[in-house]
C-alpha cells in the first residue's frame, strides 16, 4: 500500500504531544502484529489469536482517537479561522463515516 502525499489539502503540522502520541502507539501496533502473526504461523488456540487481533483493533482506535484530537486542535481550527467551515465540516462528517469506533455511531451518521 502507498500513500498518496499529494493530497494534503489544507493540512496543519501535527501537535508535537499527538505525533508522538500516535507514532509510539502504532509502533507499539507493530511489534503486537508481529506476535499475532507468529501465533498464526505457529498455529495457537485460535480463541486466544482472536483476543490478541481484538486487541490489536483497539490499539488502532485509540490512535485513530489521537488522529482526531489533532485534526480537530489544527485543522478544523484553521478552517473555521479561514471561513472555510461548511468545507471542513463536509470533510470531517465524511472521515467520521470510515471510523465508527472513534465516534460511537452505528452505521451511517449523515
Amino acid at each position: 500500500m502507498t500513500m498518496d502525499h499529494t493530497e494534503h489539502r489544507h493540512a496543519q503540522h501535527m501537535k508535537a504531544e499527538h505525533k508522538q502520541s500516535a507514532l509510539n502507539r502504532l509502533k507499539t501496533v507493530r511489534g503486537h502484529l508481529e506476535g499475532v502473526i507468529g501465533m498464526v504461523e505457529d498455529e495457537r488456540y485460535c480463541p486466544d489469536i482472536m483476543k490478541q487481533v481484538s486487541a490489536l483493533e483497539g490499539s488502532l482506535e485509540k490512535v485513530n482517537r489521537v488522529l482526531l484530537q489533532n485534526h480537530v486542535e489544527t485543522c478544523v481550527m484553521h478552517a473555521v479561522e479561514d471561513g472555510r467551515s461548511a468545507e471542513i465540516v463536509d470533510e470531517l462528517m465524511e472521515t467520521l463515516r470510515y471510523t465508527p469506533s472513534v465516534t460511537g455511531a452505528k452505521g451511517d451518521i449523515g
